[in-house]
């Protein structure tokens, strides 16, 4: 048995190549979680392995090389790029002589410290406690100590299951706390449906830009800053487009390999998403690495029951890519993607006249129109020349139905 160490902000990070690809991408991203947790990432370790090792999960001389960097620099944590074994994050420690955190220990670290409201408070706790519920074992010397003699007897319980117990009724606490929550959002949910208006959700990559793109159409003032997870409590706001009302919807952002833990224990908050009417899929354009992080969100909405919601790509931060504000269409002529800059303001009118056109197909429970009607000019025309393609016409039968559609709850 080991006294574990304590926490440091003097940083070395670790990443290993496992075949999983983009892995200067995947680097750059542990530095920048690293920074938002608050540590100073004072050098980097890199290597290749076909598997994990069982017990280390680096090799013996990576071991040795790692505590090398730890010493020159006076560094006094590791953080590993991957999920580490409870055991393996033991033996780590016991060689390095420093606290290990790995990928999912550091992004729980982040929600800790982001999370403002009540729920989001509950819910990262959850999270936080689902994850050490796996690490108690034999991980501080004071576990198993037994004593007898009188004035010193016990329940009957070594620390250990002591520990156990008063977790697993904290857990319990929580649940029952987040579905008591979970079921005020049920209502508000029926109350929306009951008054027909549009639930739209914006959803993508950590730091892609949600909360610019939420404050530049709603005129509100949350949070937003170039850091990752800057928002982690949904806010939702009214916003009008000509064709009636809608709820717009900030949500978490979402990373690869994101926590079960996290995932469950934000069950609730993810679910506001399944149950959106569209989604706003904002993609960050001037990343290189925007499909990965594209199948990444996908995989996400996937896993929490949102994979079936339509959606529109919106490619955000074109003013990085000097590209043009514009909209896509696929071969049905349905909006695909809107290509914008939340934070310059360029292409939110197409945004917004795609909203409306939403909005009119949801109202009259409709399939969605495959595109808002422009004129000459690239501007909205919400009254179009019934000869364009776009506008069914009444003398022309019902109107073509191309693929899979939107259909509106």
């Amino acid at each position: 048995m080991f006294e574990r160490p304590g926490g440091g902000e003097r940083a070395v990070v670790v990443q290993f190549d496992l075949g999983q690809g983009a892995v200067d991408e995947r680097l750059a991203e542990l530095k920048l979680l690293a920074s938002s947790a608050g540590a100073t990432v004072e050098g980097v370790v890199r290597g290749r392995r076909a598997a994990p090792d069982p017990a280390l999960f680096a090799g013996r001389g990576k071991v040795e090389e790692i505590g090398e960097i730890l010493r020159a620099q006076a560094a006094d944590l590791v953080i590993f790029n991957h999920a580490l074994s409870p055991a393996q994050q033991r033996n780590l420690e016991k060689s390095l002589e420093c606290r290990v955190v790995d990928r999912s220990a550091l992004i729980l670290d982040i929600f800790a410290q982001r999370a403002k409201s009540h729920e989001g408070k509950l819910q990262v706790e959850l999270a936080q406690l689902s994850h050490l519920s796996t690490r108690l074992v034999r991980g501080w010397t004071h576990l198993e100590r037994q004593k007898g003699g009188i004035g010193l007897r016990g329940p009957g319980e070594t620390q250990l299951e002591t520990d156990r117990r008063l977790l697993g009724n904290r857990v319990k606490l929580l649940k029952a706390r987040l579905a008591r929550l979970e079921k005020q959002r049920s209502t508000r949910r029926r109350a929306r449906a009951r008054r027909d208006v549009l639930s739209v959700s914006l959803v993508g990559y950590t730091n892609a830009g949600k909360s610019t793109l939420f404050n530049a159409l709603t005129k509100a003032d949350v949070y937003a800053a170039d850091q990752l997870f800057a928002t982690l409590d949904t806010t939702s706001r009214r916003l009008f487009v000509g064709g009636g009302n809608v709820v717009i919807s900030d949500t978490v952002g979402f990373i690869r390999d994101l926590p079960h833990a996290l995932v469950a224990a934000f069950h609730a908050t993810l679910e506001e998403t399944a149950h959106a009417d569209l989604l706003l899929h904002v993609v960050d354009a001037a990343s290189e690495d925007r499909e990965a992080q594209i199948a990444a969100v996908n995989a996400v909405l996937g896993e929490i029951g949102a994979a079936e919601v339509p959606q529109i790509q919106v490619w955000n931060k074109i003013d990085l890519t000097h590209a043009d504000a514009a909209i896509a269409r696929d071969a049905c002529d349905r909006i695909e993607r809107v290509f914008l800059s939340a934070r310059a303001g360029d292409g939110l009118d197409l945004l917004r006249a795609a909203l409306e056109v939403s909005v009119q197909a949801a109202s009259a429970r409709e399939v969605v129109p495959v595109a808002p009607v422009l004129d000459a000019d690239g501007a909205f025309a919400p009254d179009g020349d019934p000869g364009d393609p776009l506008v069914p016409n009444p003398d022309s039968g019902p109107a073509r139905v191309c693929g899979s559609h939107f259909s509106w709850r």
